[in-house]
């Protein structure tokens, strides 16, 4: 089987969970020494351009990742070429991968989370969804590259 050098985490808008599991993923593999290409996209263009919410970065920073310059984007079907794994944050965004072309999306979940969901943080009152989040993210992440990278 071939190891993964390269993978795209993709939400709905690009600006709280991808851009976390990001952050998560290119802390991991800096850690490790690995050779890794990691980018975030959103489905919706709705927030293209725009960098992570506030509570992202903040929840990030809390286990020092600096994801402040980030900037989101729309997923492009020459992703699905270009990155050799195309993970979803959850059951909609792996329909939507599907409906754009995407012939492989994997969700997130399936690494260590029993295939779960990675719900929207804004789902939860306050703060606290986001360290939700966060963790499941952080488990989820660090999975995923031991298993495919």
């Amino acid at each position: 089987m071939n190891k993964a050098k390269s993978i795209i985490f993709v939400c709905l808008g690009n600006i709280c969970r991808s851009p976390i599991a990001q952050g998560v993923a290119q802390k991991y593999i800096k850690e490790n020494n690995l050779d890794i290409l990691i980018q975030s996209a959103g489905t919706g263009s709705w927030h293209v351009g725009e960098n992570p919410c506030e509570n992202s970065i903040k929840v990030c920073k809390q286990h020092n990742i600096d994801i402040s310059k980030q900037v989101a984007r729309q997923v492009k079907k020459e992703d699905f070429k270009k990155f050799d794994l195309v993970i979803g944050l959850d059951e909609s965004n792996i329909s939507n991968l599907k409906k754009l072309g995407c012939n492989n999306p994997l969700k997130l979940g399936f690494f260590g989370y029993n295939n779960e969901d990675v719900p929207d943080p804004y789902f939860f009152d306050g703060f606290e969804g986001f360290d939700k989040v966060y963790s499941m993210i952080e488990t989820c992440v660090i999975e995923l590259i031991k298993q495919k990278c």
